[in-house]
C-alpha cells in the first residue's frame, strides 16, 4: 500500500502529465495548463496566434501569459485592424491587460469576464497580458475567450463591434456587396432594444451570401429568411415599410449591420455604376 504522501506525489505527476498532453497551440487557438511551470510562478510564456479569428483556453492559469494576436498576412492595413475578444461566462482566474511597449492599461478585471461581453481594441495599443489572480485553489479556475481580428469601416469606434450610424456612400455601398459577410434584401419586422445595442428583426426575400448561418429558411414555396442584426442603440432605428438591402459583418455568431441602404436608392447606384463599368463586382438584382 503506497504511503498518502507517495500516493499525493504521483496524483501530481499525472496531473502534470494531463496538463502537458493537453497543452496544444496552432497558429489560430492555444489550450495551456499552468500546471506545466506551476513551480516557475513568476514566468512569463510567449502565445503567438496568427488568425483572423481562434480562441484560448488556460487552465489552473499561475504566473502570466503574453499573447500576441497579429493577422497571417503582414500589409499596411494590418495596422488598421481591431481585436475583438469575447470571453466565456465561465472564465474566471485572471486578470486581462493590454501590453503596449511594457505599459499595462487594464481591460477585464477577473469578475468583468463572467459578464461574457465583446471588448475590442485596436490591434496598435499591443498584446494580451494576461495574469493570473493568486489562488489557494487553482483546480477549478480557467480563462477563456474567443478572439476576432475586425476591419472596421472607416470612423467606426476600434473599440466597437458596430459601424458608424451614419449613412454609407454610395461607393461605401458597393464595396459592402463585395466585401461584407452578409448581404440580403428584406424588410424591418420589429426592433428591441436593449442596455447598449439595439437588435432587429428582419424578413429576407433575397438571400445572396451570408458567412456562416445567421438567417435560417422559414420554408414553403415562398422562401424567405428570418433572423436578427444588431446596431448600436443610439442609431434609432425604428420598424417601417419598404425594403431594403442589409450588409454587415457576423461576429461571434452574430450578425451585425453596416451598410443598410433603401434598396431602391442601392438599385439605382448598382445601375448607374453597371452602366459605367466601375462596379466593383456583380450581384444578380434580378
Amino acid at each position: 500500500m503506497l504511503s498518502p504522501f507517495l500516493a499525493y506525489l504521483l496524483s501530481v505527476v499525472l496531473l502534470c502529465r494531463i496538463a502537458r498532453s493537453q497543452y496544444s497551440s496552432d497558429q489560430c487557438s492555444w489550450r495551456g495548463s499552468g500546471l506545466t511551470h506551476e513551480g516557475h510562478t513568476r514566468d512569463v510564456e510567449q502565445v503567438y496566434l496568427r488568425c483572423a479569428q481562434g480562441f484560448l483556453e488556460w487552465l489552473y492559469p499561475t504566473g502570466a501569459i503574453i499573447v500576441n494576436l497579429r493577422p497571417n498576412t503582414l500589409s499596411p492595413a494590418a495596422s488598421l485592424l481591431s481585436v475583438c475578444i469575447k470571453p466565456s461566462k465561465e472564465s474566471s482566474g485572471t486578470h486581462i491587460y493590454l501590453d503596449r511597449l511594457g505599459k499595462l492599461r487594464l481591460l477585464l478585471r477577473e469578475e468583468d469576464q463572467a459578464e461574457g461581453r465583446v471588448h475590442c481594441f485596436s490591434i496598435q495599443d499591443g498584446a494580451l497580458f494576461i495574469e493570473a489572480v493568486p489562488q489557494r485553489d487553482i483546480s477549478r479556475k480557467i480563462t477563456a475567450f474567443q478572439y476576432e481580428l475586425v476591419n472596421h469601416r472607416p470612423g467606426a469606434d476600434p473599440q466597437s463591434l458596430s459601424a458608424p450610424c451614419q449613412p454609407c456612400t454610395d461607393t461605401e455601398v458597393l464595396l459592402a456587396v463585395c466585401t461584407s459577410d452578409f448581404v440580403a434584401r428584406g424588410s424591418v419586422l420589429g426592433v428591441a432594444e436593449k442596455e447598449d445595442q439595439t437588435s432587429v428583426t428582419v424578413s429576407l426575400s433575397s438571400l445572396y451570401r451570408q458567412k456562416t448561418q445567421v438567417f435560417v429558411s422559414g420554408g414553403g414555396r415562398a422562401k424567405r429568411w428570418t433572423g436578427f442584426v444588431k446596431m448600436p442603440r443610439q442609431c434609432g432605428v425604428k420598424p417601417g415599410e419598404g425594403e431594403f438591402l442589409f450588409t454587415g459583418t457576423v461576429r461571434f455568431g452574430e450578425a451585425w449591420l453596416s451598410c443598410a441602404p433603401r434598396y431602391k436608392d442601392f438599385l439605382r447606384v448598382y445601375e448607374d455604376a453597371q452602366q459605367q463599368g466601375t462596379n466593383p463586382c456583380h450581384l444578380d438584382t434580378d
